[in-house]
């Protein structure tokens, strides 16, 4: 196992990440419209699976403060079975809380020093998939690690 992408799916747009398991670190990679049908756009996600050839694929699990399911862990869960049926590849479910705030931390970080510019901030949800996908990497989702089939 190497590489692994990581996603923090969103109602517009769903963060894609690319990670690597032998240095336990992530990169955002992209970010992919989610149609109005709910769905990502496959043909997309298709083409970026061809280059990369991730081996995992990992999920951000939206869950409230106290660790309950609420209505967007369902979209998760939905876009998790669906990569599993489309792919044949092991998907993890992980725990995302606080990712969208750390990933807003580091833009800001990144912009204070030049390294980013405002017109950037579309890669937000990309930063917090790969925040959650270095989470997976280094285990600090123990937790709430599991495969959606289960």
């Amino acid at each position: 196992m190497s590489c692994v992408f990581g996603f923090d799916v969103g109602s517009r747009l769903t963060g894609v990440a690319i990670g690597n398991t032998f240095t336990a670190s992530a990169r955002a990679l992209t970010t992919l419209t989610v149609r109005d049908d709910g769905n990502p756009d496959w043909q997309r996600l298709d083409t970026l699976r061809q280059e990369w050839q991730p081996d995992t694929l990992v999920v951000g699990l939206p869950l409230t403060l106290d660790g309950a399911e609420q209505p967007a862990s369902r979209r998760a869960r939905q876009f998790a079975a669906q990569l599993q049926q489309r792919y044949s590849l092991p998907v993890m479910l992980v725990d995302e809380r606080h990712s969208s705030q750390e990933a807003a931390q580091r833009f800001a970080a990144a912009r204070a020093v030049g390294l980013k510019r405002r017109r950037d901030a579309a890669g937000i949800d990309a930063e917090a998939a790969a925040v959650i996908l270095e989470r997976w990497l280094t285990g600090a989702d123990a937790p709430a690690a599991e495969n959606p089939g289960h």
